[in-house]
């Protein structure tokens, strides 16, 4: 079975547009909510601004401010100071000051009661305008009721108990963040905000040794300050409380708020529950490979010891893979998902999980896990640059680096690590964004270069993987303890190894910046395309039923052209097969493989097959090219068809493997058996006369593009044979006896229906013999039309960027080269050296001489029963010309009829009656009309000559008026007014 994807070619970078949406952490358009479409067609503007808090408890920064319609979002000059994104639907009220001459600055009232101070330092007509799309953007969520929500909504969120002076929250809590359950109330009670396992199985760690009461209250300051969760604005004091932790009971909303899987929460209000709903009971492969690692997913943790976490660990999983079916499940997603469900509700990790894998680590969960190995290769180079003395004693000692550290970057060091340090590398990534991947979050290459050097000195000592491995471990393990246990300075006791890990991470490698990881990722990124193509490669030829008679390599070169005609013309997804009620005997059903449709299957076809494209040699004094187009023709379809040997409508790898096994071994009884199955319709042993005709055109096809007429005359002196041998065999019929005239007839054969049993195998064979071409193609040529070629290696898409980068690839397209091409052939016919030519499909014969039919191959026996039926069939057939790949051919059944110059065939012998036949169907039948008479009978019809001509002047004018001119009446006066024009003088 074989799954073979071609997305990774169809990547394509980022646009402006779209990096701008991942800075502000805003879904992409169109995604989740199905009622912002007015939203979205509000025009998207960016201004100059100056960003001020209504109490002056922040500085002023300038920046940028960006409508993007249902959102409102603002960047300070630097992109890292001061940052916010704010639905627009939480705004209250906008107001213009009335500021000094030339100020032209607005105030935004939050649903928080925050006020925004921004100064538009645009010129006045722009300011303008901005102000204009604002009013229209907030006209629409007005419309749209979605500001109705934002009470419901925030009620949902922690913070607001928090910094509610009415709240008993924090007097139902313990210490580290856990309700208080009182005894009696079955173990539930009543919350209106979303919560994770942890507030009833508890958090990780120690909270006093965690600090969560300094932290509560350091939050509890800032969000009372700088909003919460809808409209957090985020200043350089977040980035800082996010780098010292999160409190255990702010952390899941932290997460989806600075991620921005709030919005998709927000905007999908029970979207979650109605999957769920609409899925209950559906089973597919990703269920079946979730229930496999559901109590592998952090066993140790007391919350997925009990049903309650399994449970909810399920339907997340569960309702991920309905929601995208085409990444469904992978591995490690499930250490993701049960980390982040013991600080969140299910929906609050279900909303997480897809910005996860969709926007922040793209391919990391995928099933090439080619976004990962990409990263491992980006890691692998920053090392090397920054670590070389490290990255060489590694390459001497032949240690991967790979073999520690990919572990790492799938599970975000929840794994490897106590996860209490784990998550605070976690609360680092959701607030810096992708860049934490290689500066300090969970697979950067930032932190693991930290990691490796402070591990330098002990590094340098190891001689393999396992000693490697073994070092990193116990170095996890010590993450709490002191980086300096014999230093007299009681801080610096107090200073742990996590500590110290987060120290060098942050200062000594902040130069890997986010440009820094985009360079890299598109110098290595084809690199990693290939090696991934060539790894499926290995994998669908290693898992193949059967090779037949292929070698691997020979397989190999199948599956190339394969993967080249989908990548031209892509298949429908991958699915299951349809459910059977017989089982194999360990119950385990069929994964899912690639089939391809008929359309990709023609492209496929053109890759191996001569006679399956159309190639023609196009010379027009500037260039020779090769124009090559996919043929299409019945027999490709019935070809197709053939090889679908399961009935499902669509080719699998190893249906065409078989396939190809089928026809290019065998010998020349083995392919006029293959060609003979192939048109056996129902597969009964003989051939109808439609199906006599229909491989006729197959003949036809193959050869339409062959030098001179002798593949044309083969189908024609096939078609002679066939009927002559196939009414010879047929079981004789007695004439009946004419008492009125002495001569009797001999017996005749019976008149058959065209779609009635008419050829056999051996009839065939015999007929494919009589015929030197026809042996000569069934014993080589059929075969070796099927090549198996290396294929050139396809080119990736173009990663250029910069403005030359996208002239060029403006420029360089497909229909460009075509508008080209076109234009140097009309210049060709032009001056006269436009030429084409057509490849041949077999191309055996390169000159026109025809060879020579054999004899016919009637025995004495066969020759005596012949019947002038067959001979009168055979002379209503009619081939088309050599240029045409079309045979028309006339099966109406008629009486027998005498045929002139034809002896009984009772006195028959073998080469009068071939040539009878021949005179038959090549002769042209004469006519009484076109004898030409006497002179002296020309005399005498004379005599008629007046009425015989207003006869035929009668038979004109009716022809004329049948078949109009297509001038209109004013046309047709200008052109008698110019048979008396007179010349210019």
């Amino acid at each position: 079975m074989a799954t073979i994807s071609t997305a990774l070619r169809h990547f394509k970078e980022p646009t402006k547009e779209q990096l701008t949406e991942i800075f502000f952490s805003l879904p992409p358009l169109g995604s989740g909510d199905t009622n912002n479409k007015s939203a979205q067609d509000v025009e998207k503007m960016d201004i100059n601004a100056v960003l001020s808090l209504g109490e002056a408890v922040e500085d002023s920064y300038a920046g940028k401010l960006h409508i993007m319609a249902p959102y409102l979002a603002f960047t300070s000059l630097d992109r890292k100071s001061v940052r916010f994104t704010i639905p627009l639907s939480t705004i209250r009220r906008v107001e213009r000051l009335n500021a000094r001459a030339g100020i032209y600055a607005l105030s935004l009232l939050t649903w928080h009661g925050m006020k925004i101070i921004v100064q538009l330092t645009s010129l006045r007509p722009t300011a303008d305008l901005f102000c204009s799309l604002l009013r229209d953007a907030l006209k629409v969520e007005l419309q749209r009721g979605q500001m109705k929500l934002v009470k419901s909504f925030v009620k949902t969120c922690y913070s607001e108990m928090l910094v509610s002076n009415s709240s008993s929250v924090p007097e139902n809590e313990r210490e580290d963040g856990s309700l208080i359950r009182e005894e009696g109330d079955g173990g539930s009670q009543d919350i209106s905000f979303h919560g994770g396992l942890g507030l009833k199985f508890k958090f990780p760690g120690d909270p006093k040794k965690l600090r969560e009461a300094s932290k509560i209250k350091l939050w509890t300051t800032y969000l009372r300050a700088h909003g919460r969760n809808l409209t957090l604005l985020r200043y350089p004091q977040c980035t800082r409380l996010v780098q010292v932790g999160l409190p255990n009971r702010l952390r899941g909303e932290m997460w989806e708020t600075l991620s921005g899987s709030i919005f998709l929460r927000y905007s999908n209000p029970g979207y979650y529950e109605r999957l769920l709903e609409e899925h209950k009971g559906r089973t597919s492969t990703s269920t079946e490979d979730i229930e496999k690692d559901l109590h592998r997913s952090l066993p140790e943790y007391a919350g997925y010891q009990s049903d309650d976490g399994i449970s909810a660990l399920r339907r997340v999983l569960q309702a991920y893979s309905f929601m995208n079916p085409e990444l469904g499940y992978c591995q490690a997603m499930n250490i993701l998902a049960a980390a982040i469900l013991i600080y969140m509700s299910e929906e609050q990790a279900f909303w997480l999980l897809e910005v996860l894998c969709g926007r922040l680590l793209p391919g990391y969960y995928a099933p090439s896990m080619h976004g990962t190995l990409l990263d491992q290769r980006v890691f692998e180079s920053l090392v090397q640059r920054c670590l070389p003395i490290i990255h060489d004693h590694f390459q001497v000692v032949d240690v991967q680096l790979s073999v520690a550290s990919l572990p790492w970057f799938l599970s975000m060091y929840i794994n490897s690590m106590p996860m209490v340090f784990a998550f605070r590398i976690v609360d680092c990534f959701f607030c810096m964004g992708p860049k934490v991947l290689f500066q300090v979050g969970y697979s950067d290459s930032g932190l693991v270069t930290a990691i490796l050097k402070i591990n330098g000195e002990a590094l340098l000592q190891i001689q393999d993987d396992g000693g490697f491995l073994n070092l990193m471990r116990d170095y996890f393990a010590s993450l709490g303890d002191s980086a300096h246990p014999d230093s007299t300075d009681p801080r610096a006791r107090a200073i742990t190894r996590f500590q110290e890990l987060l120290l060098v991470s942050f200062r000594e490698f902040s130069v890997i910046t986010d440009e820094t990881i985009l360079s890299e990722r598109k110098r290595f990124r084809g690199e990693i395309i290939h090696s991934i193509e060539s790894f499926a490669k290995r994998g669908a030829v290693r898992n193949l039923r059967s090779l037949g008679r292929f070698n691997k390599e020979k397989a190999g070169l199948i599956y190339d052209a394969l993967y080249k005609a989908i990548c031209i013309v892509p298949p429908p997804p991958a699915v299951a097969p349809p459910p059977s009620l017989i089982t194999t005997a360990d119950g385990s059903e069929e994964k899912p493989e690639t089939r391809i449709g008929l359309r990709t299957f023609q492209q496929f076809l053109s890759e191996i097959a001569t006679w399956a494209r159309n190639e023609r040699i196009v010379m027009n004094g500037f260039q020779q090219r090769i124009d090559r187009e996919i043929a299409e023709h019945e027999f490709i379809d019935r070809l197709f068809f053939f090889w679908d040997t399961s009935c499902r409508g669509a080719l699998s790898f190893q249906d065409l493997v078989s396939g190809l096994d089928g026809v290019m071994f065998n010998d020349l009884m083995e392919n006029i058996e293959w060609f003979f199955n192939l048109h056996d319709k129902n597969k009964d042993g003989y051939l109808t006369k439609d199906e006599v005709l229909t491989l006729s055109e197959s003949f036809l096809f193959i050869f339409r593009y062959e030098i001179g007429d002798a593949y044309l005359g083969a189908v024609s002196r096939f078609m002679t044979n066939a009927f002559e041998y196939g009414d010879a065999l047929l079981p004789q019929t007695p004439a009946k006896a004419d008492h009125a005239s002495d001569d009797s007839e001999p017996p005749t054969s019976p008149i058959i229906a065209p779609n009635q049993p008419y050829l056999n195998l051996a009839t065939f064979r015999m007929v494919v013999l009589a015929d030197e071409v026809l042996e000569s193609f069934f014993e080589t040529d059929l075969s070796e039309s099927f090549k198996l070629h290396p294929m050139p290696e396809m080119e990736l898409p173009s990663a250029q960027s910069g403005f030359l980068g996208d002239i060029w690839s403006s420029i360089a397209t497909d229909s460009n080269k075509k508008m080209f091409n076109m234009f140097t052939d009309e210049i060709g016919k032009t001056i006269g050296k436009h030429q084409v030519v057509h490849r041949p499909s077999i191309g055996r014969y390169t000159k026109l001489e025809e060879p020579k039919a054999r004899e016919s191959l009637l025995t004495p026996t066969l020759r005596k029963t012949f019947s002038k039926a067959s001979l009168t069939e055979s002379s209503t057939t009619t081939l088309a010309p050599s240029s045409s790949s079309t045979l028309s051919v006339n099966t109406t059944l008629e009486p027998p009829k005498s045929v002139s110059n034809v002896p009984e065939s009772g006195s028959l012998s073998a080469m009068p009656m071939i040539h009878a036949v021949n005179a038959a169907l090549m002769e042209r039948t004469p006519f009484a009309i076109d004898d030409a008479k006497d002179d002296d009978e020309e005399d005498d019809d004379d005599s008629d000559g007046d009425d015989n001509d207003d006869q035929v002047l009668d038979e004109v004018d009716a022809f004329l008026e049948a078949h109009d001119s297509g001038l209109t009446d004013a046309d047709k006066e200008v052109a008698n007014d110019l048979l008396h024009a007179s010349p210019v003088k």
